[in-house]
């Protein structure tokens, strides 16, 4: 595998792959194709699990496990999904109006049309069409999400759209009107720990004036700003030690040692770098092929003709260098969040108007849970 500098900043590169190209079925949906690098597949398998990414520009979730045959894709659609969270048998999506929770219907060694593991939508919370952005998942395995339209971390609630549960200091009231545009959330033992926004702007959408180097992480904890002068960073993770995020405006891939309280950047990647999470030592990235609109009018990776691409990359956090990619081309241009799925290899999920959802039941005696197939009706 050859490896090019793509850029300034350290640790940056570009690999010289051999793709493999599969293209789903055709649908209604505008086409697309999926370019897999020649590591993937044996990246994936290396791990024993899978990955889901949204996009809400194409409006879809993606499930990338591992077949009989090889790289298994499930993909299902939901209006403007953005945030994803999950955690063993539980998963949870924000779309354009509701926050889904899916539950798992299948018990360990069971199977249903070669899944190991089917999610089907069993609450769905309405939300209002708010922009939630991040969801974070805490210690009793409630959601927590970024909602960004009202500038707040907030959870479901039983009597309104939501229960307000921190508020940056400088956002002087509750307001519609995505102030700071406030996007990504790090959780810490259970409860939130820092979050990313793109300024630190108190007027009707005033992050706009401030997207090449506005943008911060801050402790939701002490309030403290532990990052500033950031283009447009998203996605916040804690992984062994570190607060890693998304520097998205150069394409990088950044960190924060709240021990040390130093910080740095370890790789720029080949496009608007939003969705992020860790395993066994590697980054799962989303990047996105921005276009030159009034959001990211100004920003290093627009303005300096960087090439941009649409995907998932992998990078080893020992090197920096990219190890695995898949790569979107036509109708898929960009990604919001990415999760890794340990111990799946080959995972799906269903849309609430799907046939199977009326037919599956997961009783309150875990010894009696079944799944009632429409084909054995």
């Amino acid at each position: 595998m050859a490896a090019a500098p793509i850029g300034r900043g350290a640790c940056s590169y570009r690999l010289d792959f051999s793709m493999t190209s599969i293209a789903p079925a055709p649908t209604n949906a505008a086409p697309f194709s999926l370019d897999f690098s020649r590591g993937f597949e044996r990246w994936l398998a290396g791990f024993n699990g899978a990955i889901a990414f949204s996009t809400y520009q194409a409006g879809k979730v993606f499930m990338i496990g591992m077949g009989e045959s090889g790289i298994s894709i499930a993909e299902r659609t939901f209006a403007r999904c953005m945030g994803l969270a999950a955690r063993a048998d539980r998963m949870y999506l924000a779309s354009l109006y509701q926050l889904w929770r899916f539950n798992n219907v299948l018990d360990r060694g069971d199977s249903y049309q070669g899944y190991d593991k089917l999610f089907i939508p069993h609450v769905g919370y309405t939300t209002g069409d708010i922009d939630a952005h991040d969801i974070g998942i805490d210690g009793n395995g409630a959601p927590v999400f970024v909602n960004t339209l009202f500038s707040c971390l907030a959870r479901p609630s039983e009597t309104s759209n939501f229960e307000v549960i921190w508020k940056p200091p400088f956002i002087s009231r509750l307001a519609p009107e995505d102030r700071c545009h406030l996007n990504g959330l790090a959780m810490f033992e259970g409860a939130p720990g820092w979050v990313t926004m793109i300024s630190r702007s108190d007027v009707a959408e005033g992050w706009r004036d401030h997207r090449h180097d506005g943008g911060v992480v801050m402790d939701t904890r002490t309030n403290e700003l532990v990052c500033d002068g950031l283009s447009m960073p998203h996605s916040p993770r804690w992984y062994r030690g570190r607060v890693w995020f998304l520097e998205s405006g150069y394409g990088a891939l950044s960190w924060y040692d709240p021990t040390t309280a130093s910080s740095g950047r370890l790789t720029q990647l080949p496009g608007f770098t939003r969705g992020l999470d860790f395993v066994e030592g590697y980054a799962v990235i989303g990047l996105s092929q921005v276009r030159e609109t009034n959001t990211f009018e100004g920003i290093p990776i627009t303005a300096d003709g960087s090439e941009r691409r649409s995907g998932v990359w992998v990078v080893d956090l020992g090197t920096g260098e990219t190890v695995a990619l898949l790569r979107f081309s036509d109708a898929v241009e960009e990604i919001f969040a990415v999760k890794v799925l340990p111990g799946l290899t080959f995972p799906s999920l269903l849309e609430p108007g799907h046939e199977l959802v009326g037919v599956s039941y997961v009783l309150p005696d875990a010894a009696l849970r079944q799944v009632a197939h429409p084909s054995s009706s």
